[in-house]
């Protein structure tokens, strides 16, 4: 499984950010994409999971700003957040999980610096 994500950048705080990701591979029909971040000297924490089905998750500190989506015919994740602030500076991951396996294909990470 490959994941090729995009759209990362420099934006103003309070402006947004719209990312993508692209899986390729042996994706299974039913799978979990998910945006995950790390910030400096930080461990890597969840923003939103979508599973194929539809089912979506948000940790509670990241609903409201952030919404996932995607198109399973092209196998991308989107990834859209609003609001944003310096501390939501990171390296952004998106990751695959083909279920019901424990094993998470990870892309390269695009960074988002939050200019203050």
């Amino acid at each position: 499984v490959q994941l090729q994500a995009s759209g990362g950048g420099l934006v103003q705080a309070g402006g947004s950010l719209r990312l993508s990701c692209v899986a390729s591979g042996n994706i299974f029909s039913r799978n979990e994409m998910g945006w995950y971040r790390q910030a400096p000297g930080k461990q890597r924490e969840v923003v939103a999971t979508a599973v194929s089905d539809g089912f979506k998750y948000y940790p509670e500190s990241m609903k409201g700003r952030f919404i996932i989506s995607r198109d399973n015919t092209k196998k991308t994740v989107y990834l859209q957040g609003d609001n944003l602030t310096p501390e939501d500076t990171a390296v952004y991951f998106c990751g695959l999980r083909n279920l019901p396996q424990q094993r998470v294909y990870w892309g390269q990470g695009t960074l988002v610096t939050v200019s203050s």
